[in-house]
């Protein structure tokens, strides 16, 4: 069971304690899918700053495969966040050498080597989900917030399982705009909804589940750590409650720590 990770990373820096931390949304689900027991790899660009080594250094020692790691010159992604009472609060984001990343045919056929690709929205790899589901490998989509994104709505079509957040809660306009996405593709929509749990739809219902309570420490990587254990759960060929059980019980214990890993 290998999942490839592929698109963006960054460094989490947290200007006020003074902290930087590995992560993106991609190298998260990659880092969290190894502790739960699964194989995975991350493909994507580094810089040649001091972020880079450590960025590449840091995902090789959770047990991810990083010889699709690449070094660009210039500077690693970094966002800048902030912690405000174990709720993170993101600041600027600087997208570095990511934002001329794009995959070789190399790259492709090792993404293909593997059962499932994920991806998110600032992954830079929307354009080459089609090729990627057309030899026969699921593809998983983060949209983040932003399901209408330019980005998103170029990747559902070619997208098996699509997942994307709100705050809003399990609203009629919610189900709605899900059962839109579902009729674009995807065999899945997959919202998280924070501490008010999850909602998938499968184009003939929609299955709630919510969430598993735990100390909240830093929120960070959450969403990122049920899309692992959610993914865990279709790999492994679970029913669909099940897979959103597993991705809640990961994210309690991401939830519990600084940091997204």
């Amino acid at each position: 069971m290998k999942l490839a990770a592929v698109g963006d990373n960054c460094m989490d820096v947290y200007e006020n304690i003074g902290k930087a931390y590995p992560g993106g949304n991609p190298v998260n689900v990659a880092v969290y899918f190894v502790r739960l027991g699964g194989e995975s790899s991350y493909t994507g660009v580094v810089g040649t700053d001091q972020y880079g080594k450590l960025m590449k250094e840091k995902i090789a020692e959770k047990g991810v495969d990083v010889s699709h790691i690449r070094f660009m010159e210039g500077s690693t992604a970094i966002t800048h966040v902030e912690l405000v009472n174990g709720e993170r609060v993101f600041g600027e984001y600087e997208e570095g050498v990511l934002a001329d990343f794009k995959l070789t045919d190399e790259e492709i056929d090792f993404l293909c080597s593997h059962d499932m690709v994920v991806t998110g929205l600032w992954g830079n790899v929307h354009d080459d989900l089609a090729k990627i589901q057309a030899r026969g490998v699921k593809v998983a989509f983060d949209a983040a917030t932003r399901p209408e994104d330019p980005a998103a709505v170029t990747a559902i079509p070619s997208v098996d399982y699509l997942f994307f957040a709100t705050d809003d809660g399990d609203t009629p306009e919610l189900r709605e705009t899900m059962k839109q996405i579902k009729a674009k593709g995807p065999k899945l929509v997959i919202t998280t909804l924070g501490e008010k749990g999850s909602i998938v739809y499968d184009g003939e219902k929609y299955t709630t589940f919510g969430i598993i309570p735990c100390n909240v420490v830093d929120t960070m990587g959450a969403g990122d750590s049920f899309i692992a254990g959610f993914l865990k759960g279709i790999l492994e060929e679970k029913p669909v409650e099940e897979c959103m059980k597993m991705g809640a019980t990961n994210s309690s214990v991401t939830l519990e720590y600084n940091g997204a890993w």
